[in-house]
């Protein structure tokens, strides 16, 4: 089992966040960002703290603690014919993904919560435009967000708000009764990852991460490829979320205060890996019939935000108080039961292109991306890439029936939202649960154990419980028949 003497938190450098200047409301009144580039999850305005070391539990531990429910394995949402919808965090993620929801058939936002009192009116008034009744707002302070959990008239809780506060945010929606679903990551440490797996079961609502690049509209084609043997037998895949946001974590008017860019002077390991991670597990069938293990990581220094601030920010910049120590790029193996390998990276904080590589290879070829090319047998030959865009026959079912969805990332938050609201209406059973959402979660923390620990692998919990080895739907699904 993983070794629990190891801290979660780094103690062993000197961390300047308290006294930097920033006030706790600073921190608490921050703002989530969109739509820069795809796959950047972004998180609303208002509900963030920052996350203090001497708060958090002292270890992390991957030992198995003892079922409290039974499994929400293919457990099916209860059918209703109109989804009343909660959303928690204003900011640009959250504001954005207001239009969303509001294009949804058989949705109705019926709750807005957001401190900052103007942005939750500017999203009242996007209710009342689109002719809905007029939503009920919850604007008093940083813990009104309980106050909307509570309400007996909600089936389903958005959370877009900054890290800090997801874990708290879908287990008080839970107590109350409140499927919910989490902008990443769904939370920073262990413990709390088995206890939204705790709370789902006992609960029996869902707990989902909201991986809009699973929607992707390649990596849904690479997964219907992949299930159909396309690529052979399985091997190797990759992910990441290499973007370069350095310019974005200084900028005041993007983020309302310095909350992601103090994750920087807390954690040494991947602090985002959901977007690389979750499409790549869905090929593999990750908790359907595979599981991951271990995990192997390592760091290089932290230099590139301390450069940049040097370049850019002046000498009474508050943020001169930091001290960084997040590796500016991490890469980790993962290994799965069936002993593939998948790697994982991240790096926001040195000059680069966007990628999120999204690579799969099997036995008969390779798909990679950013730029997006293949190479299969017998399609290809002479060490030639062939032309992705030749395989669109292999669209999965959503993207042919909404070709050209709206919103931001490409289309594929429209995809996520209307999948996701169509399988509450129908009473159907979720494309992924609490153990994806855990699963692409753990390597936040249980990488920063590996980097501390010179690489050392650290083992993956099985959320399951066993589960995995069954065989079940995930993403790759059936078109259902609308009534």
């Amino acid at each position: 089992m993983h070794d629990d003497s190891l801290p979660f938190y780094e103690t062993d450098e000197t961390e300047e966040t308290g006294s930097d200047g920033h006030s706790r409301r600073d921190v608490l009144r921050t703002a989530g960002v969109a739509g820069a580039g795809l796959g950047l999850a972004a998180f609303g305005s208002g509900t963030a703290r920052a996350a203090e070391p001497d708060s958090a539990p002292a270890h992390a531990t991957a030992a198995t603690p003892a079922r409290q429910g039974t499994s929400m394995i293919g457990v099916p949402f209860e059918r209703r014919s109109t989804v009343r919808v909660g959303i928690i965090g204003l900011g640009n993620r959250g504001g954005s993904m207001i239009d969303l929801f509001l294009a949804m058939p058989g949705v109705q936002v019926v709750a807005l919560c957001d401190p900052v009192k103007d942005k939750t009116a500017k999203a009242a008034a996007k209710v009342t435009a689109a002719g809905r009744p007029a939503p009920a707002t919850y604007t008093k302070g940083d813990h009104d967000f309980e106050n909307l959990c509570k309400r007996g008239d909600l089936d389903f809780v958005y959370a877009a708000t900054p890290w800090d506060w997801h874990f708290e945010m879908a287990k008080t929606a839970m107590l109350n009764g409140k499927h919910v679903g989490v902008e990443c990551p769904i939370a920073l440490q262990l413990d709390q990852l088995w206890e939204l797996v705790n709370l789902s079961e006992g609960t029996r609502r869902h707990c989902m991460q909201l991986e809009n690049c699973c929607y992707g509209r390649n990596e849904m084609r690479v997964l219907r490829m992949a299930h159909a043997g396309k690529f052979g037998q399985l091997l190797h895949g990759a992910g990441a979320y290499n973007h370069d946001l350095r310019g974005l974590m200084f900028d005041p008017d993007y983020y309302e205060g310095p909350w992601r860019r103090l994750w920087h002077t807390r954690l040494r390991g991947d602090l985002y890996p959901n977007h690389g991670f979750g499409p790549v597990a869905n090929y593999m069938d990750v908790n359907r019939g595979d599981r991951v293990t271990h995990i192997s990581s390592f760091g290089t220094p932290s230099l590139g935000l301390a450069e940049y601030r040097a370049a850019h920010m002046p000498k009474g910049d508050p943020s001169w108080k930091e001290s960084y120590i997040e590796s500016d790029r991490t890469i980790s193996l993962v290994q799965t039961a069936k002993g593939r390998v998948i790697r994982l990276e991240h790096d926001v904080s040195t000059p680069h292109p966007y990628s999120r590589i999204n690579q799969l290879g099997g036995t008969k070829g390779v798909f990679e991306d950013y730029p997006e090319r293949i190479y299969i047998e017998p399609d290809h030959k002479d060490d030639t890439w062939g032309d992705f865009a030749k395989y669109a026959d292999w669209d999965h079912w959503l993207w042919k029936e909404h070709a050209n969805p709206p919103g931001g990332h490409g289309g594929m938050d429209y995809i996520m939202i209307y999948r996701l609201m169509q399988t509450m209406r129908l009473g159907l059973v979720p494309d992924f649960d609490v153990y994806d959402a855990a699963t692409w979660t753990s390597p936040v923390p249980l990488s920063h154990l590996s980097i501390k620990a010179k690489g050392a692998p650290q083992q993956i919990p099985d959320f399951t419980r066993g589960g995995w080895r069954e065989r079940r739907g995930g993403v790759d699904s059936e078109k259902p028949a609308e009534e």
